[in-house]
């Protein structure tokens, strides 16, 4: 079923580019191991297992990682008003619905696809946001579902992740030989830290190109599935200061899910860490807004009422 969350043709072409450049650097990757290690079979079988792993149980990990819970109507109902309305507007499958009992007001979208979908908000930002930029929210993480870009980043982080557990394995397992250290085992070693190296670094990159556009995109497509910009715009201005107020030991917690956030748990100073980042800067993603309001021909700022 096509929901009316208009198609983004920019951001598929870049889905697409991105997930044929990081097939290719898989095919690489498992080449270069299957030489390394002379045993093709491991190294099929762990690879095959993380990426099922991570495509059939994303939504569980996420909300188990995040201490999210499905809710049921009678628990949260205007929550579930709120998403039944904006699938039906969207026409598009409804979402499950889970909340996360933490302070750090935020949001998410996981599953495979929209028929498992399971949309996510923190009590912090249910008790922060008004109906309407609660509404904004929400329309932006549909659209993540809509567009199928949950399952793209989830698949694509899969490179990623592989790279870091071979790296583990290698440490931990003693994977070369016992405890046995000669030469040639050594340099088995440092081809595979190498590579590994290489490989989490250029998918590092590629995933967080094309997280920061998905990110645009999700804001646009909300936007005009509403018609409030400016609500939208108020929601991420309020969440973002607040995130900013959240204690570091929390936020790093939470950092490891940042691609997936409505946005994302920096500090208040992230510096060069803004550069590498899953999310366009607030300044970025409220100038689109601000062109939207313009485009829908209102005179509207941030933080007020359409």
């Amino acid at each position: 079923m096509r929901s009316r969350f208009g198609s983004d043709r920019g951001l598929t072409v870049r889905m697409t580019v991105t997930l044929f450049l990081l097939g290719l650097l898989y095919v690489a990757f498992v080449a270069a191991l299957i030489v390394l290690l002379k045993s093709w079979v491991l190294v099929i079988v762990v690879a095959a297992g993380v990426l099922g792993a991570q495509y059939w149980f994303s939504d569980r990990i996420a909300l188990f990682a995040m201490r999210g819970r499905v809710v049921g109507r009678e628990e949260y109902p205007e929550l579930h008003a709120v998403v039944d309305r904006l699938s039906a507007l969207a026409d598009m499958p409804r979402p499950m619905v889970a909340v996360s009992e933490i302070d750090m007001p935020n949001a998410f979208a996981t599953g495979r696809d929209p028929a498992h979908a399971v949309v996510c908000v923190t009590t912090g930002l249910l008790r922060r946001l008004e109906p309407a930029e609660l509404e904004g929210v929400l329309a932006h993480e549909l659209s993540h579902v809509a567009h199928k870009d949950v399952a793209v980043i989830t698949v694509a982080s899969f490179l990623g992740v592989i790279a870091g557990l071979v790296v583990r394995f290698a440490f931990y397992s003693q994977l070369f030989g016992g405890g046995r250290r000669d030469q040639n085992t050594a340099v088995v070693f440092a081809a595979v830290m190498g590579v590994s190296a290489a490989v989490y670094a250029v998918s590092f990159l590629l995933i967080r190109a094309l997280s920061r556009y998905r990110e645009l995109a999700a804001d646009r497509a909300a936007a005009l599935l509403t018609a409030r910009p400016s609500a939208l715009a108020s929601a991420l201005t309020k969440v973002t200061g607040d995130i900013a107020r959240i204690p570091s030991k929390d936020l790093r917690t939470a950092q490891a899910f940042n691609a997936f956030y409505f946005t994302p748990a920096l500090g208040s100073e992230p510096g060069v860490a803004r550069l590498f980042s899953t999310h366009p800067s607030l300044e970025q993603r409220l100038e689109q807004l601000g062109r939207i309001t313009a485009e829908l021909g209102g005179a509207v700022g941030p933080g007020k009422a359409d």
